[in-house]
């Protein structure tokens, strides 16, 4: 959700299209389950359905130009930073008109067109490409800003480290956005993750903060500090967002035996749609008929699948284009 960061954006309005946008990642990932279900979807999938605050309330402090880097779980980073949901339909059912040409799939897609540098399958593998782009930025001098989405359990990988170092060292203009959704795979992140994740960047001297991450006018607050610091050329940032994603790991976890039905029901009563529908009340008197999105968003979803099934496959010479080596060899 890119806002035109040259105009002021009445408040009121800005969190109707937060909330618009967070409920049209919710039916997005609802769909792409009732799709994976159906056997529509080849490969797999990852929802980020609970998760929705952080990517929403990140873009939307972004320029369109500005640079995210995504993970596997990636479907609401795409959409917040600007993807169309036919293409991306088209991307998860292998067509040539995805955004990736059909050959990418749930993992890897990727719009150089809307700043979005590409989902990442490997744990903490894109660390390094946002850190790349905001060098990149820096030394063109074009004062963009580059975001880099990770989950808990990539902040346990060496690149992590290696990764803020460089950008503490050059003052880099980049966010690092943790996705703490308190699991890696079916690993609770207290069993493997040892203190205060926004300690490790603060003692790189990074500007480091905690965020409720199931609160999108908060991310977007703490996002929207951190990106005005990296465009001042103030450096870097880490956001450590707590949030939690309601469903498994991956199509192939459905049952969750590694955490109860309590834990999960306690989490949504911090559901972060619910609760700013609550603050839109609460603050500005909002009717809730102005928040009845659903038959418009059905709609959008039910033309981008159609767009999506209709569309042809790839050809089959593609399966050489875009590969760096010599299939002959």
């Amino acid at each position: 959700m890119i806002f035109d960061q040259t105009e002021p954006v009445d408040e009121r309005d800005a969190l109707l299209l937060l909330y618009r946008q967070m409920l049209l990642i919710r039916r997005f990932e609802e769909r792409v389950m009732a799709m994976y279900a159906r056997a529509l979807i080849p490969g797999i999938a990852h929802v980020s359905i609970g998760q929705e605050a952080v990517p929403v309330g990140v873009c939307s402090a972004l320029r369109a130009d500005d640079y995210v880097t995504s993970t596997h779980r990636g479907h609401g980073h795409c959409l917040a930073k600007g993807a169309r949901p036919d293409r991306m339909f088209a991307e998860l059912l292998g067509k040539a008109a995805g955004y990736c040409g059909g050959k990418g799939g749930s993992m890897h897609i990727a719009d150089p067109e809307t700043g979005n540098l590409g989902a990442n399958a490997i744990v903490g593998g894109s660390l390094a490409i946002a850190t790349g782009a905001a060098l990149s930025a820096q030394t063109r001098r074009t004062d963009q800003v580059a975001v880099c989405f990770f989950g808990d359990g990539a902040a346990n990988q060496g690149l992590f480290l290696e990764s803020m170092n460089m950008a503490a060292i050059w003052a880099l203009p980049v966010v690092y956005v943790c996705e703490n959704n308190q699991y890696g795979e079916y690993s609770a992140t207290t069993n493997v993750t040892a203190g205060d994740l926004t300690a490790r960047g603060a003692a790189l001297g990074l500007a480091a903060a905690w965020v409720d991450g199931m609160d999108v006018a908060a991310v977007r607050e703490h996002a929207s500090a951190a990106v005005a610091r990296a465009r001042a050329g103030d450096g870097a940032t880490l956001l450590v967002c707590e949030t939690y994603r309601y469903h498994g790991h991956g199509m192939s976890d459905p049952d969750r035996p590694y955490r109860t039905r309590d834990e999960e029901e306690q989490w949504k009563t911090r559901d972060p749609l619910e609760r700013l529908a609550k603050t839109m009340g609460e603050r500005f008197g909002l009717d809730p008929r102005e928040l009845d999105l659903e038959a418009e968003i059905e709609a959008e979803l039910e033309d981008a699948v159609a767009f999506a099934a209709s569309a042809p496959y790839p050809e089959p010479e593609e399966v050489q284009a875009h590969v760096f080596a010599d299939a002959r060899s």
